[in-house]
């Protein structure tokens, strides 16, 4: 029996997940054009729906639609990022109230290879997947949350900070703390969520602080470099 095709839903969602994807692993970088027959091409997609994906990613303040331009990866300015951070610390303190001693638990095995894998990119000196992993901790502790909203906000908010570091890390500072995230978990642990939510609340301060405003990542990769990984 031959397996049905994707509903138009999926294949939108599906484009949404590996453009985004792209974005949050830094492989396409703020303001690059993102050209509607190589996204068909690269992703064996529909023209329709690849402009249905795009529109939505626009609405979610990740791309940018301009008449006679098309869609590009967006570029977020200064005060944008100041309040993406803001939301950040709301949002995580928020997840962080709903995760018992029991969920950390249950996810044990889940957070240690997480952050394992953490601790090897940094003992590398691999930057693209230090910044990578740093993303995976703070979605990992969404889906451990067990609420879906939350966890739905959240990933918008990752992949935004994805193009805010891509334009304003700065080089010459480490990008994650791995013992700041030990804190977190330590303290959800042993159900002190108090503790949590100031641990987090200062380790996305030290984030922000390594943010410098002037400065800006080059463009390097294709688009069809990019989509391919």
């Amino acid at each position: 029996m031959s397996k049905a095709a994707p509903s138009k839903k999926q294949e939108v969602q599906r484009i949404v997940e590996a453009l985004s994807l792209a974005i949050a692993q830094h492989r396409l970088k703020p303001g690059m054009r993102l050209i509607e027959t190589q996204i068909v091409e690269v992703l064996g997609a529909n023209r329709n729906h690849v402009q249905t994906a795009l529109q939505r990613m626009a609405m979610q303040h990740i791309v940018t639609i301009e008449p006679n331009r098309g869609a590009m990866v967006a570029r977020p300015e200064a005060s944008e990022a100041r309040e993406v951070f803001i939301a950040r610390r709301a949002i995580e303190c928020a997840i962080i109230s709903c995760i018992t001693p029991q969920a950390i638990t249950e996810f044990a095995d889940e957070l240690h290879a997480r952050q394992k894998i953490e601790q090897e990119a940094v003992f590398r000196g691999d930057r693209r997947e230090v910044l990578r992993e740093l993303c995976e901790f703070h979605l990992l502790l969404a889906k451990i949350s067990g609420n879906k909203v939350l966890e739905e906000i959240l990933n918008n908010l990752m992949v935004r900070s994805s193009l805010i570091v891509a334009l304003y890390q700065r080089n010459d500072l480490s990008v994650c703390q791995c013992d700041e995230h030990d804190e977190i978990v330590a303290a959800l642990r042993v159900g002190d969520q108090v503790l949590a939510q100031k641990a987090m609340t200062e380790h996305l301060d030290r984030l922000e602080q390594q943010l410098d405003l002037r400065e800006i990542a080059p463009d390097t990769l294709s688009l069809r470099d990019a989509l391919a990984g």
